[in-house]
């Protein structure tokens, strides 16, 4: 039998089967016996149906999930046995890529070969990279002046039970960078998907079985997040929260982790400014600028949405801009000749088009796409769209579109980019485009952004921090720094006297 063919059917016997939560080690439905559907969005056909999991649902996943902390035997693990299971599961999800990436591309619209190439690979490799971390967590000792003779020295401890709600734009990816570094120290975690995708999520959760984490160490609920986010936000009993999703969405759940002072890290929403000098190498630069907006239909906390293109060369850099954007064949991800899919949901088209009508009211100059195309009516496609503007306090320059939508806007000099590219709430990432070595490091120490790249764009790698300054988040995810998110520091002091 054709692999890819008993791939699919593998697939599709995954969609046709009942879909449960994981909690305490057992796949159960919803206390109230709810469901809701998950759609495929290049489509709009149901692909299953998932439980409606709420604050009960919850209750359940962070008993379960103290449980296992606290009685069951993972605590009792070492570090190496604690790293073997997760090179396992990386393992197994590798062998099952394929499966993986079709189901991706299936419940979020992304291409095959954005799931296939880039999402199900950086899974597999993040869990192999704290893998290894889990046997290199370690205290020190300090020398102390008090007087006396005394030995301190630091551990580092679980934080606990760790509440985790991740996006639907890198549904598989987002668990990965969530649940690996949290497992490698010790930790036990209740994961809560995006209601839009939640089929990764589910078969990841088999294979965390399968490989022998006890029962309870990962509860996965499905839910929406006012309901199952919230209480999992709210609950007493967690002692942490991470989450990746929009910054409006993440003042709300600071708010909500007030109530028992849980920790929080967020990884929040972004207007990434992608800066063109003159004497960039623009044969790169332009598909640079190209790859920042459009990757993952521009469903990127990092996309490059603001491209600033100084003067000499705008006209230039437009152009062809416009040409690829024209050029782009949209269809259903699956197709391998699509370069780019639907957006996530009828509810993001709508968004997406309502930033696009904002543009042309305030001024912006559409120079193409901004519509549904006619032969692709039943799923969420928008064209790749291009606006020019001069001013730099329109909406869409301002408020994140998440979608296929670049602004290109010129400017004068550094002073004059660095003050417009720094104009915004948000302080994700940016990119630079300059052969000159002393403007690139200028310019990059000037922006205020937790990630700048100098001649690329987009690339991340998991022993490198991802996070941002202002609004666009707490805390640093990935290399040793995700170590943080997840441990309490104790200092112990012993009497030597």
């Amino acid at each position: 039998m054709d692999q890819a063919l008993s791939v699919q059917e593998r697939v599709r016997g995954f969609l046709g089967r009942e879909q449960k939560m994981l909690i305490g080690g057992q796949w159960v439905s919803a206390v109230s016996g709810k469901t809701f559907p998950t759609v495929n969005p290049a489509t709009g056909e149901v692909l299953a149906h998932v439980p409606d999991g709420d604050a009960a649902d919850v209750d359940k996943a962070v008993r379960a999930a103290r449980r296992a902390l606290e009685e069951g035997p993972w605590s009792r693990m070492t570090p190496a046995e604690r790293s073997r299971l997760l090179y396992k599961l990386a393992d197994k999800i590798e062998e099952r890529a394929t499966e993986f990436a079709q189901l991706e591309t299936l419940d979020n619209g992304k291409t095959i070969r954005e799931s296939a190439n880039i999402d199900i690979p950086g899974t597999v490799e993040h869990f192999r990279y704290f893998a290894g971390w889990a046997t290199k967590i370690t205290g020190e000792t300090i020398p102390v002046s008090v007087p006396g003779h005394f030995l301190n020295y630091t551990r580092r401890e679980p934080v606990g039970v760790v509440g985790q709600i991740i996006p639907w734009n890198f549904p598989l990816l987002m668990a990965a960078w969530k649940i690996a570094p949290a497992l490698a120290c010790g930790n036990t975690v209740v994961l809560k998907p995006a209601e839009q995708t939640p089929l990764t999520a589910l078969l990841l959760g088999e294979l965390i079985q399968e490989v022998g984490f006890p029962d309870g160490v990962v509860n996965i609920v499905t839910g929406f997040g006012e309901t199952a986010g919230a209480a999992l936000v709210n609950h007493p009993d967690v002692d942490k929260i991470a989450f990746t999703g929009s910054t409006e969405v993440g003042r709300k759940i600071m708010q909500g982790a007030a109530g028992n002072m849980k920790r929080v890290s967020l990884e929040l929403g972004g207007k990434s400014p992608n800066i063109i000098f003159p004497d960039a190498d623009l044969s790169k630069a332009i598909p640079g600028a190209i790859m920042g907006i459009y990757f993952n239909q521009g469903q990127v906390c990092a996309a490059g949405s603001r491209v600033y293109v100084q003067k000499g060369v705008f006209d230039n850099v437009v152009s062809n801009m416009v040409d690829y954007s024209k050029s782009v064949r949209l269809g259903p991800g699956i197709d391998p000749q699509s370069e780019m899919g639907p957006l996530v949901s009828n509810e993001q088209f709508n968004r997406v088009m309502h930033y696009i009508e904002r543009g042309r009211e305030e001024g912006a100059e559409l120079l193409c796409g901004g519509a549904r195309p006619d032969h692709l009516s039943n799923g969420y496609f928008v064209q790749p769209t291009v606006f020019v503007a001069t001013q730099n306090d329109l909406t869409i320059m301002r408020e994140e579109i998440f979608g296929p939508v670049v602004v290109v806007s010129p400017f004068n000099d550094i002073e004059d980019i660095v003050k417009k590219a720094n104009d915004t709430m948000y302080g994700l990432a940016a990119g630079v485009w300059t052969n000159d070595i002393r403007k690139a490091h200028r310019t990059a120490h000037l922006l205020k952004a937790g990630t700048v790249w100098v001649n690329c764009y987009n690339l991340i790698d998991n022993a490198s921090p991802w996070g941002g300054f202002k609004q666009s988040g707490i805390g640093r995810e990935m290399g040793h720094y995700a170590l943080e998110l997840y441990t309490e520091v104790k200092s112990v002091w012993v009497n030597l006297d």
